[in-house]
């Protein structure tokens, strides 16, 4: 049964009203609430999170600039707020397949040292700023998936949003109404602020709609796995942050690690690979586990315990594939637009400080009795933020790095060492690339094949008992949040041209090509496997899978992340 049949027979919906109306309680969402409500504290505001609580979902390494947040709350500290580890130490490791070179402090880049930063839990951090937000009057709705957006019935031609409706619950396998359905309910706000994070499901809705993307360069992704260990007293050492180039990454694969320490005997070892890549035998689950096994970062994690695993997509265009920030009745801010800055590897206090500037205008604009329209103040404030010019002074980072690592490491060390010590803070070139993420994987007859060890249950794992630590759970009875828009596609073209990368770039053994009637190949999706990290979405060749959202609740269960 279509949505539109279910709408027909059931309908209608329950309708509830706001002054703002913003999807997905993550930092930049919840900034946006926060920020709204210190503005207009008579004015009504509801968050929808699709995860079970505030920060369920939310996956960062993480290392946090408190720049935005001590302008959201200049007495963050004294509030409580869990930024409890002070970054100590900087080391940057080139890796070679046996040895390290550690760069000198002189030498590393200003994007990459993290004097005043902090080691923290983002997810820690979340559930704070939801405490903050409730303590304002900000209505926060977690386990409530966004899955509409709702455009106005006035006959224009471009309807402005009017907000969102949630999923549909209790729907069975055949998408048929079981005895617990429910049908969703829409949350109207005068304006609908998107803070969904990388390649949001209703984002990517609205940027296609709109053609926010015109004239910018494609977005460009990358994967981030992460796993949180428990280590020996000895080997602990809070406030250090390693990064890493190299090993295991051939020339044209970009990719690092990186080792946080957290107090408590704990660390963070996370690996990022560029969804660009050209190999599709690549694994870039694998190629974490293969990270794990080189001395230099053995080091940190022998004899510990591996608490906590997730994966999440990363938007790392940055300023050159940002798309337009507002459309009629709405707007995108974090890492649904893409400001994360993939040169310092951060993208927290971008979507608090884009939150707040979305929050700012929408609270001017509902004051002076405005609603539907562009909220022009927002990127108007952007473009004079100092978060505007921190992504101009990185805005060829990314495009670099597609020719080939040698040249993306030399000129990073000119764009983000030398120049600043010229007195220059952005450079004056700008680099251009012109094809997604999906469209760069060569045939598989055309790459050498590539053969991972096994792993060892001590220090390496295989994926579903990774995803068992993650606490992923979804009601199986349900119709799978994986679509296909063409179900030959996969076994037509994805086996036969790229043989099967889907089984491959997923980080949670989603999807597995398995012998059907007569012998012949076919496609398995594990929805329930799913963390969420839309690496499916964005990498498929074909764009054949589309994300769509299960029921509200589901996913990962991140604790500690």
């Amino acid at each position: 049964m279509t949505p539109a049949e279910l709408l027909a027979q059931h309908g209608p919906r329950e309708s509830m009203d706001y002054d703002l109306v913003v999807v997905g309680a993550g930092p930049g969402g919840l900034a946006t609430a926060i920020r709204f409500k210190q503005l207009a504290p008579d004015r009504s505001v509801v968050v929808l999170e699709k995860g079970s609580e505030p920060g369920a979902h939310i996956l960062s390494g993480a290392v946090m600039d408190p720049r935005a947040l001590a302008e959201l709350f200049p007495d963050w500290q004294a509030l409580g707020a869990p930024l409890l580890q002070p970054v100590t130490e900087d080391e940057v490791l080139f890796l070679s397949a046996t040895g390290a070179r550690r760069t000198p402090q002189w030498l590393i880049p200003q994007c990459l040292h993290n004097q005043g930063n902090y080691v923290i839990s983002l997810g820690e951090v979340t559930k704070w700023l939801a405490a903050q937000a409730e303590a304002l009057g900000v209505e926060i709705f977690p386990g409530f998936a966004a899955a509409e957006v709702l455009y106005a019935g006035d006959g224009s031609a471009r309807p402005p949003v009017i907000g969102v409706a949630t999923g549909q619950l209790g729907l069975g396998k055949d998408g048929e109404p079981t005895d617990h359905f429910q049908l969703g309910m829409e949350l109207r706000g005068k304006y609908t602020v998107f803070a969904e994070g990388a390649r949001g499901h209703l984002g990517k809705q609205l940027i296609a709609h709109w053609r926010l993307d015109q004239g910018r360069d494609p977005q460009s992704y990358a994967l981030g796995i992460k796993e949180l260990w428990e280590v020996e007293p000895a080997r602990a050492r809070p406030g250090l942050v390693v990064h890493t180039a190299g090993w295991p990454m051939d020339e044209h694969t970009y990719g690092g690690g990186f080792l946080y320490h957290l107090p408590g005997n704990r660390v963070t070892a996370g690996f990022v690979t560029g969804l660009d890549y050209q190999n599709p035998w690549l694994s870039p689950f694998e190629e974490m586990q293969r990270w794990k096994t080189h001395p230099a970062i053995r080091a940190h994690l022998e004899g510990g315990q591996r608490i906590g695993y997730g994966a999440r997509a990363i938007t790392a265009g940055g300023l050159l594939s940002l798309p337009r920030l507002v459309f009629p009745g709405g707007a995108l801010v974090g890492c649904d637009a893409g400001t994360l800055n993939a040169a310092r590897i951060k993208g927290s206090h971008a979507a608090i400080k884009t939150g707040m500037l979305a929050a700012e205008a929408a609270a001017a604009a509902v004051q002076a009795g405005r609603s539907g329209d562009e909220l022009t103040a927002y990127p108007e404030a952007f473009a004079r933020s100092w978060l505007h010019d921190e992504l101009d002074g990185s805005r060829n980072f990314k495009q670099w790095f597609k020719q080939g690592n040698t040249v993306g490491t030399l000129m990073t060390g000119i764009e983000q060492w030398l120049l600043p010590k010229l007195g220059l803070k952005r450079p004056p070139w700008t680099v251009h690339r012109h094809a997604p993420d999906h469209a760069r994987l060569h045939a598989a007859d055309q790459v050498p094949k590539i053969d991972y060890p096994r792993p060892d249950g001590r220090l390496t794992f295989d994926r579903l008992s990774s995803v068992f630590i993650s606490n992923t759970n979804h009601e199986e009875n349900q119709p799978s949040h994986l679509t296909l828009k063409d179900a030959s596609v996969p076994v037509a073209v994805n086996l036969a041209r790229y043989a099967g990368p889907e089984s491959r770039y997923c980080p949670a053994g989603v999807y597995e090509y398995v012998a059907g009637d007569g012998g012949a190949e076919r496609l398995v999706i594990n929805a329930q496997n799913c963390v969420h990290c839309k690496t499916c979405d964005i990498k498929d060749p074909t764009q054949n899978i589309v994300w769509v959202t299960p029921e509200g609740g589901g996913g990962p269960n991140y604790a500690g992340m």
